[in-house]
């Protein structure tokens, strides 16, 4: 998969099959339309194209500062680069951007830039200047410059919708089981490993403070869960507390990993988790001690859920 950073550098000559949309999640219901994209690209000889927009639009128009996203744009490359699709395009979302009229965005990118042969889109997709064109005028517009429109049903569309509300719900809810099962994957948390205050290490259960960069990263439900990644090539497991350290009055929330059997320097790595179950909520612990006897429970928890 090819990944361009902004329409205006696309320079291959292929003609190509498009999808639009945030995609945000990259989840059960997404992959459904990119596959659909992908075989219809095959079969028509054209390049398989997802554009997407970052930021999201809604960052931009609305001022929506507490808007949370289910992946970064890191992540969502990722996850679609194991797809099968030709070329990403991730469209920097401007203001002026927003300001194209519809005219100008089909005449302008879709066709001279994309050189579009088709597009897959949702039945209630809006574009242009103030959204104020519909899916009817994107088949006037293929009419005039030669692409052909192919609508997604209205059940497969407001599937998607429903899943992306039901697991940013999920995960807020800490039924991270259930946000998994939409996404199709292990809900992912990316970031650098930095120091923390070292007092695992005291109870003997050394962590690793992740510190995530993206303020807009939804971050599940406050509590323990069951993680694991890849480090060195190799999967490791381990246990993760969201939350705040209230047995030792921690007053900034923090994410820290224990990693089962692993012996490694892990400061200023840039690491992935992906989150398998959650164990239980936060405590406050009357003791350390109190609190290293939970912690070994947990262990065992994780150790089983592992297993099964």
């Amino acid at each position: 998969m090819v990944t361009v950073h902004g329409i205006s550098k696309y320079n291959k000559k292929n003609a190509t099959a498009i999808t639009i949309g945030t995609f945000d999640g990259v989840h059960v219901g997404h992959t459904k339309i990119l596959e659909r994209l992908i075989n219809s690209a095959k079969n028509l000889k054209l390049s398989a194209t997802l554009l997407t927009f970052f930021p999201h639009p809604r960052m931009v128009l609305q001022k929506d500062t507490d808007i949370k996203l289910l992946n970064t744009i890191e992540e969502k490359v990722e996850i679609l680069e194991s797809l099968g699709l030709d070329v990403l395009i991730v469209q920097p979302f401007t203001k002026d951007f927003s300001r194209l009229t519809a005219t100008e965005f089909v005449r302008d990118y879709l066709v001279n830039k994309l050189q579009i042969k088709k597009i897959i889109i949702g039945y209630d997709h809006r574009f242009g200047r103030n959204r104020d064109a519909n899916i009817q005028d994107l088949v006037s517009f293929g009419n005039t410059f030669d692409f052909k429109v192919d609508e997604i049903p209205v059940q497969e569309i407001d599937d998607v919708s429903v899943s992306s509300t039901k697991i940013r719900k999920a995960l807020l809810a800490g039924e991270v089981q259930i946000a998994n099962e939409y996404l199709g994957y292990p809900y992912m948390l990316t970031g650098i490993i930095k120091r923390g205050k070292g007092l695992g290490k005291t109870i003997s259960f050394p962590t690793a403070n992740l510190h995530i960069e993206e303020s807009y990263k939804l971050i599940p439900k406050n509590g323990v869960y069951v993680v694991r990644s890849m480090i060195d090539n190799t999967l490791v497991f381990g246990m993760m507390n969201i939350g705040y350290n209230p047995t030792v009055a921690g007053k900034k929330k923090s994410i820290e990993i224990n990693f089962f059997d692993i012996d490694m320097d892990l400061y200023d790595q840039k690491i992935q988790i992906g989150i398998l179950h959650r164990i239980r909520d936060e405590h406050k612990f009357e003791s350390l001690e109190a609190l290293k006897d939970q912690l070994q429970k947990d262990k065992e928890i994780s150790l089983s859920l592992i297993a099964t």
